[in-house]
């Protein structure tokens, strides 16, 4: 393979085949390319794209670069989830025993967060003696026996993406829809699912922050992932406000216990609903798409989840007494302080960007990989739009470590929130399926 003829070809605009894509990557991940000859390539991909069939090349080129989960012969199907990122999503928390009691199998590897988007490992990480980190045949023998697993990708798992991602973040190139499409889906690919639903989100605090970005990626994804034989889905959801009551990893584990014990939020209940309900019906289950929001609603009503998530946490080592014991405590960080309302009216705006920046200054989030997240801090209590609030409600409660923290995360906080006069028109959550 010439790989300087290659990156000039790639240049100029022209398609390469398969095989190629292949050889480099896998040249890439023995280290026979250099990450500054790899960083021209990456950027060739920005400026030029990809086509289609090139972008399936690259995918499984990443997927291949080292193991994949294999599972035995089993009637339960496979099936994950994806969220692009946002301010307060913890749907795959509650999500992933919901769906070990509707008869899946999931083996949820997930990610950390950067920047203001949070990370499902990090929140899960909040949790006494909780283990992200596992073997495959422990990932497998979990799956299999409780029907759901929760954690990162291990070590020898699509080696080449982790190498990628960190090249595309110092290059600038994290935003191309071939790149993104291919570190998502090698990745789920790695599980050997049979259906995959993706929430693709836009807005604010959204990586893609138009709803036509948004599509485009969706669009992207699902098409590839049915080229690679899984059943994909997409939800286009808005991310200008924040999902749920509660931003910061601990807060939003015990958000997604409310949910699971049927008493959280109305939109992370609605998401995790329409979650399991699509997969359902991706994987024959059943036709009909509000059949399959009932059995998901009886389920979780059911109080099944919420005892599947223990399962799920005393398997990968929690301290149960300890986390309920958390769970009671009202104050987790050092310094409750609470932005109130200054008049009355109805709010019109609860600014996710705003609030998940002010969560990653206050040490719930990361500048860079390196950086330590403090997992008490963050933000509850959140006002949200449309919903009449009087001089002195809460609009939002600030977790912090410092006096001096707090107040300035309010400060800023102020800005975040409006009220108006007139109860605004609000937009669906789910503003789109892309099948």
């Amino acid at each position: 393979m010439n790989f300087l003829s290659l990156l000039e070809a790639k240049r100029d605009g022209q398609n390469l085949g398969q095989s190629q894509i292949t050889e480099i990557v896998q040249a890439y991940t023995n280290g026979e390319i250099p990450d500054y000859q790899m960083s021209s390539f990456l950027m060739a991909v920005y400026f030029q794209g990809m086509a289609a069939g090139e972008t399936a090349a690259l995918t499984l080129a990443v997927r291949d670069s080292g193991s994949t989960l294999r599972f035995p012969n089993d009637p339960r199907p496979i099936a994950d989830k994806h969220s692009t990122g946002g301010v307060g999503d913890k749907v795959s928390l509650p999500l992933a025993p919901l769906l070990a009691c509707l008869g899946f199998r999931v083996p949820m590897i997930s990610g950390r967060g950067l920047g203001i988007t949070g990370g499902t490992l990090d929140k899960l990480e909040s949790i006494p003696g909780f283990r992200t980190a596992l073997e495959p045949d422990k990932i497998i023998q979990q799956v299999q026996s409780i029907g759901c697993v929760i954690c990162g990708q291990t070590a020898d798992m699509v080696p080449a993406d982790k190498s990628l991602y960190a090249l595309r973040d110092v290059t600038g190139t994290v935003p191309s829809i071939p790149l993104i499409t291919a570190s998502i889906l090698s990745k789920k690919l790695a599980e050997n699912p049979q259906a995959l639903i993706l929430d693709v989100k836009f807005g604010t605090a959204a990586f893609m922050q138009t709803k036509e970005r948004a599509r485009a990626l969706a669009e992207s994804m699902v098409t590839l992932g049915h080229q690679c034989g899984v059943n994909t889905r997409a939800l286009l959801t808005d991310m200008n406000v924040p999902l749920g009551r509660a931003a910061g990893n601990w807060l939003e584990v015990k958000e997604s216990v409310e949910c699971l014990e049927n008493r959280g939020p109305a939109d992370v209940h609605e998401l995790v609903i329409e979650c399991a309900a699509h997969l359902l019906v991706q994987t024959g289950r059943t036709s009909d798409i509000q059949e399959a929001q009932t059995q998901a609603e009886a389920s979780l009503q059911s109080g099944e989840p919420r005892r599947k998530w223990d399962e799920m946490l005393r398997a990968q080592g929690a301290d149960l007494a300890a986390f309920q014991q958390k769970l009671t405590l009202e104050e987790t960080a050092p310094i409750l302080l609470e932005l109130c309302a200054d008049k009355a009216g109805f709010v019109s705006q609860c600014d996710a960007r705003i609030i998940g920046e002010v969560i990653r200054d206050l040490g719930g989030g990361r500048l860079t990989k390196e950086t330590v997240i403090n997992p008490a801090v963050g933000v509850d209590q959140l006002a949200k739009p449309g919903e009449p609030i009087q001089p002195g409600n809460v609009l939002a409660r600030i977790h912090a470590a410092t006096q001096a923290q707090a107040e300035t995360a309010r400060d800023r906080l102020q800005k975040a929130f409006q009220i108006t006069n007139e109860p605004p028109s609000l937009a669906p959550l789910i503003q789109e399926v892309i099948e």
